[in-house]
């Protein structure tokens, strides 16, 4: 309704919309061309027990892996599969959610990161990045509500670089309010910055609390507005 009745908006959800969900995501990933984890899709428990019992799939007969039902973010609905007897167990989740309505999910390729996860937050023309760190397990997401915790300072170099990967592909697909999940690969040394999740809600404890995100979120809705007061430069095409 927002973007049928004014010309600009904050923040920038279309490919929110038009990419739903975890698997909309992993879609918007392939056809961006950036680095993430290999990803099967299956609308249904029926449709994946086919293609496990056929070979189709080739990520579920390998252990470990991540299971991801199709909503849900912050590390919610994130399974770690290490095992059969852990497979059997979220089917079984699967199985109720179906009674009610809810279907879908992903199987994922693991990709071992070292127990943390870089967080990667853009708020308008602001970057804020720190790891989520997740000691002694491991697990699909390091994430603060799982007992993680934050580390600003490590690798400041791949931070710079994850950085610069999340602002280019923000640029090209509109988003200026999300929070990125990614993945640091400890094989191959130096791999390039893997993008695990978008996450549009995000927690605001690695910004510092409520109060810290809303004055940096005023900022850049003010930052925001002035651009659109000021127009596009002279000789550019909006302006002819």
């Amino acid at each position: 309704m927002a973007r049928e009745n004014c010309a600009h908006v904050f923040p920038n959800y279309d490919v929110r919309f038009a990419y739903p969900r975890k698997s909309g995501q992993i879609r918007l990933f392939h056809r961006s061309g950036v680095p993430h984890p290999s990803t099967e899709f299956y609308p249904s428990l029926e449709i994946f027990t086919d293609a496990l019992n056929t070979g189709a799939s080739r990520i579920a007969v390998r252990f470990p892996f991540v299971f991801k039902f199709d909503w849900g973010g912050e590390g919610r609905n994130v399974l770690w599969i290490p095992s059969p007897e852990a497979l059997n167990d979220a089917l079984d989740t699967a199985r109720r959610y179906e009674r009610t309505g809810q279907k879908g999910f992903l199987v994922q390729e693991y990709i071992p990161a070292g127990n943390r996860v870089l967080r990667v937050v853009v708020i308008g023309a602001r970057t804020v990045i720190y790891w989520r760190v997740l000691k002694n397990s491991e697990t699909a997401v390091a994430g603060l509500a799982a007992g993680g915790v934050i580390d600003t300072a490590s690798d400041s170099a791949f931070q710079k670089a994850a950085g610069a990967s999340v602002r280019r592909f923000c640029d090209a697909a509109g988003i200026n309010l999300a929070g990125f999940d990614i993945l640091s690969p400890l094989q191959p040394p130096g791999a390039d910055p893997v993008f695990l999740e978008i996450n549009y809600f995000f927690g605001r404890r690695g910004l510092g609390g409520s109060r810290a995100y809303y004055r940096m979120l005023i900022a850049e809705i003010e930052r925001w507005i002035d651009g659109i007061e000021a127009g596009p430069p002279m000789g550019s095409p909006q302006s002819a």
